[in-house]
């Protein structure tokens, strides 16, 4: 078929004849015819092939050209094989490019032409060199995928893997979804047996073990190349973490072979072989599950072929064989707790309680754990086990036995010397309860009995024997029996062995002690307290020091009463504050029994500084207590002075309240008065509401308006300094702590309840009236009222003045005390 020429195309066609050679030119004309129809464009592309045959370039666009020509049409166009001829006659010339085969290929594949694709994807693979086959290959099992030719796939994936080994996993994935299970599992093992093989899905040797395993567990039927139980005995050893699940894929694969003996004997192995309790917990209850489902299924044959001798035996079995596997569930569990560590004792003593009532099996367990044991890796104290094995065998009243068990518990190399005491301790405890009292005495001479060469207790190069000799444990239980059993003679000679040793505890010091007293030996139970005191320091010769200052009192009294206040003055040396107070009070006790009272005095005044904080307000209390039944109250006011100074603010306003009250009885209004001023510095409005009640009723009996109001203004400044340093409000001690405003006009409140007598000066002037009884009107309540608050919104109040009668109060008795009876002798005060 030969084209028309256009004008337009005469000067392409006259340089292609030209250049017939020359690509450029006909890449331009081809160019050109490209915009037109697509018959011109074709003979132009098949002229220039013919020029020229072997251009890529040409051929690639007209292919590409020709196979675009096709898209939408059916498969059986004649189109499909013009463009088929086409791939053909470039394959003739280009048979090594890749992109032609690659495009002709797939363009195949797409067409459903399996034959033809096959043929044409071998021949790509037969003309490309080998190093270009990774090309092909893709399309290829794309095409394996879409066309599911079984025996073809195998055939082709086989051929692929000799290109690709690390693509393994896709034809082990298409195994198994075929059912060839034996070549899986086969490629499967050499895949986990190249230590190079790295998983391009990612997964781990681990995971592909357990995949083999599950494999070979679930389909014992289907794979017969490989062997199964070596490979799974592998991974044992070599994936320990996956111990549980890979016995009990072993277990399934005999299971699933009807061996159930063999599975059985898995198990039993399992169980006895695993680590860790997690895997013991998975493989006994699969194990159990087991065997359940075999009773089940002797139950149901029983049900359907009735009853026979042998089938009645074989359940019986099964079922004594099930109750036999639950009962040895705890012993199972503590087999896999030893083999964790066979060094644990706690462990070994719970194996001998699971054995109770055998004492064969007890006997064995003790033996076995004594041998297993090794003393310095032990986890636990091993004496005990040493201990409960003898004790077994006092139980059982054979007592030589458990001697030979103690003494072959003394000689063991324990880590610590307690753990060696403990077993002397048993060991002399069973003598005593079999009333063997010497030889008790003799196994703890033995215990106490030193060494050639005398090491440090701390002393770790140096075995516990050599060691056990200062324990303070072994001497204690010495020195009691030697207490009990003993003489007097001895059991002294046992406790300056414990002090020549320096292992005495406070409390063995008050033993001895104790225990010479009892005999009469006072001075050298003296000498033991002074010698304990000596080895401790503060505060464990507290308890020393108050039971020796307590019993040399008692003992000498006055007799000796410049050694007692030696020892008194050695104990309050470097005492700590925590415990002066008692020692304190027994040195000034002692003073005013035997002493001079005012050396109590001075003793007491230095306790109110030698204590601590919490304790300075009771011991002021004593000293004041005390000075007023040696001195009279009199004396007690340069003290109040002193815990005033002292004392912090709560405990000094309770202190000042008790010194008013105390000059008010003796008659010192203005003492009192001078004393409620001080303190009123510590004592907050809206919290110590009582003193200030006191206060204003000791100003109510005793005061005059002056001082009404000089009280009240110092309350005022009082409450106005606690309110700037604290600008929120304080609960008030009333409400529980419920917050409450401070009363707004207290000035007014108090007139309104309150009328004024005169002091003792006024009142000795007139005795039946008062002359100068205060008269409160309401310019006077208009003043207290300006200075507590701010005046009314409106400004207005009235000033009318109101006549309040005051009524007459007689001064109390107190106020005069003996000078009522001196002025007035004929008179009574009203």
């Amino acid at each position: 078929m030969v084209a028309e020429i256009d004008d337009s195309d005469v000067p392409y066609e006259e340089e292609v004849l030209r250049n017939s050679y020359n690509v450029k030119s006909w890449l331009r004309y081809i160019e050109h015819k490209s915009n037109g129809p697509k018959i011109p464009l074709y003979m132009v592309y098949e002229r220039a092939l013919k020029e020229l045959p072997c251009s890529y370039k040409i051929w690639y666009k007209y292919l590409c050209l020709r196979k675009k020509g096709t898209r939408g049409r059916c498969i059986n166009d004649p189109e499909m094989n013009r463009v088929i001829n086409c791939y053909e006659r470039a394959l003739v010339f280009l048979h090594k490019m890749p992109r032609i085969w690659i495009d002709y290929c797939q363009f195949i594949v797409d067409l459903n032409y399996v034959s033809k694709a096959r043929h044409t994807l071998d021949r790509a693979l037969r003309s490309l060199p080998i190093t270009q086959h990774c090309r092909i290959w893709p399309i290829y099992l794309n095409f394996i995928k879409k066309h599911n030719i079984k025996e073809q796939a195998l055939r082709l994936y086989r051929r692929y893997l000799q290109l690709a080994p690390e693509d393994a996993e896709i034809l082990i994935d298409y195994l198994i979804s075929v059912e060839h299970l034996d070549e899986a599992a086969v490629l499967l093992t050499k895949c986990l047996n190249d230590e190079d093989f790295q998983s391009k899905k990612g997964k781990s040797k681990h995971q592909m073990w357990i995949q083999l395993c599950q494999l070979l567990s679930e389909n014992p039927t289907k794979i017969t190349s490989i062997k199964v139980e070596p490979i799974i005995r592998q991974g044992l050893l070599r994936f320990t973490d996956m111990t549980g699940k890979l016995w009990i894929s072993l277990a399934e694969y005999y299971t699933r072979k009807l061996q159930f003996d063999k599975a059985r004997d898995i198990y039993e192995e399992a169980v006895k072989t695993v680590m860790t309790v997690r895997d013991f917990g998975q493989v006994f209850d699969v194990y159990a599950e087991f065997e359940e489902q075999l009773i089940t299924l002797k139950i149901e044959n029983r049900t359907k072929n009735g009853k026979t001798p042998d089938n009645e035996l074989d359940l019986q079995l099964r079922l004594r064989r099930f109750e036999k596997l639950m009962q040895r569930r705890p012993l199972l569990l503590n087999s896999v707790l030893l083999r964790q560590n066979p060094h644990n004792v706690n462990e070994w003593l719970k194996r001998v309680e699971l054995f109770e009532g055998k004492p064969r099996e007890i006997v064995n367990t003790y033996t076995e754990a004594i041998k297993t044991i090794d003393p310095k890796l032990a986890t636990g104290k091993l004496s005990r086990l040493w201990i409960e094995f003898a004790g077994f065998y006092e139980k059982n009243e054979q007592l030589p036995e458990c001697r030979v068990i103690f003494e072959k518990a003394v000689l063991v190399p324990f880590v610590k010397v307690d753990e060696l005491a403990d077993v002397w301790t048993q060991y002399v405890e069973t003598e005593l309860r079999h009333e063997c009292y010497e030889e008790a005495l003799s196994h703890l001479r033995r215990a106490t009995a030193p060494p050639a060469h005398k090491p440090s207790y701390f002393d770790r190069t140096e075995s516990v024997q050599n060691r056990v000799y200062r324990n303070l444990k072994i001497w204690t239980l010495y020195a009691d029996l030697e207490d009990s059993l003993g003489t007097f003679d001895r059991t002294k000679s046992v406790y300056y062995r414990i002090l020549d040793l320096r292992i005495a505890s406070p409390q063995i010091i008050l033993n001895f002690a104790e225990l010479l007293e009892e005999k009469n030996y006072f001075e050298e139970s003296f000498k033991v307290y002074e010698r304990g005191i000596g080895m401790f320091k503060w505060p464990l010769v507290y308890d020393l020091w108050t039971t020796y200052l307590t019993k040399f009192v008692k003992r000498y009294g006055g007799d000796k009463l410049e050694r007692a206040r030696d020892l008194f003055e050695q104990a309050l040396d470097k005492c700590p504050e925590k415990f002066a107070k008692s020692i304190f009070l027994l040195y000034a006790k002692l003073e005013e029994d035997f002493g001079l009272k005012r050396h109590a005095m001075a003793v007491y005044n230095r306790a109110t500084v030698a204590v601590t904080k919490e304790d300075k307000a009771e011991m002021f209390q004593i000293y004041i207590n005390r000075a007023t039944a040696c001195f009279g109250v009199t004396h007690t006011r340069q003290i109040y002075e002193q815990a005033l100074e002292t004392l912090p603010d709560g405990d000094a306003l309770t202190f000042g309240q008790r010194f008013a009250e105390l000059e008010t009885k003796l008659g010192e209004i203005d003492r009192a008065r001078s004393i409620y001023i001080h303190t009123s510095q510590f004592a907050d409005p809206r919290q110590a509401s009582d003193f200030w009640r006191v206060w204003q009723t000791f100003e109510v009996s005793h005061g005059n308006e002056d001082t009404f109001r000089e009280m009240l203004r110092i309350k005022r400044s009082v409450r106005d300094k606690y309110s700037t340093a604290s600008s929120f409000n304080v609960p008030t001690e009333g409400d529980g702590g419920v917050v409450e405003s401070v009363v707004s006009d207290p000035m007014a409140q108090l007139q309104k309840d309150v009328q004024f007598v005169r002091g003792n000066e006024q009142k000795q002037a007139s005795e039946a009236q008062n002359p100068d009884e205060i008269t409160l009107d309401e310019d006077d309540e208009d003043e207290s009222e300006d200075e507590d608050e701010s005046e009314d919104e409106d400004g207005d109040k009235s000033g009318e003045e109101e006549e309040k009668e005051v009524v007459k109060q007689a001064v109390p008795d107190e106020v005069f005390g003996k000078l009522a009876s001196q002025v007035y002798p004929e008179e009574t005060l009203e």
